[in-house]
């Protein structure tokens, strides 16, 4: 039999192991609590874009997608947009070697012809000649590109695409000076 000691010594250290069991768990909600969980996630932004085919499309973050236009030929396609090349620059006349900054005096000429165009939306497209590496060219002719589109939406027009094509199409030869110049280039196509 256990004695009246024995069971009060129990109840003790049964007593101060709840306890302390309990001031544990108390301690790692309060640790957890005062945790900060960061969940990395991605912002959504609907998005409207122009495919080479001139037709608007519109995505939701479901990916469910569809046309802008409400203007469906007999057979149920949307009629779109026509596009054609309303802009050529060489881009010796708007940036310095290795450069993908506008100067002022491009920046003008640049504003002018977007305010004029008379164009839903613009595509802006770089090209490089063949001097430097392919991965080199790629990403100067993305960042020029890019440096006439914020021209662009500066000045008030709608970009719908900026693409950078690097040495990949050529309008001249390579061979000569005068065709890489020829090739250093970036595009401007309007949607009407």
């Amino acid at each position: 039999m256990i004695g009246f000691r024995a069971l009060g010594r129990i109840s003790e250290i049964f007593l101060t192991a709840f306890l302390a069991f309990g001031m544990t768990l108390a301690a790692e909600r309060a640790m957890a609590q005062s945790e900060q969980r960061t969940v990395v996630g991605e912002r959504y932004i609907p998005t409207i874009w122009i495919d080479p085919d001139g037709c608007e499309h519109w995505v939701m973050d479901d990916g469910a997608e569809g046309y802008m236009s409400p203007h469906l030929r007999r057979d149920g396609i949307p009629v779109c947009r026509k596009l054609n090349l309303c802009g050529v620059v060489n881009t010796d006349q708007l940036f310095a070697t290795d450069s993908a900054r506008v100067g002022s005096a491009g920046k003008q000429r640049l504003r002018a012809f977007f305010q004029s165009a008379n164009a839903v939306s613009f595509s802006i497209i770089g090209h490089t000649d063949n001097v430097a590496s392919d991965e080199y060219n790629m990403r100067l002719s993305q960042r020029r590109a890019e440096a006439v589109a914020q021209i662009a939406q500066d000045s008030g027009v709608r970009v719908s695409s900026m693409r950078g094509y690097g040495e990949r199409n050529p309008t001249a030869s390579n061979a000569t000076p005068e065709g890489r110049a020829q090739n250093r280039r970036v595009e401007i196509m309007c949607w009407r």
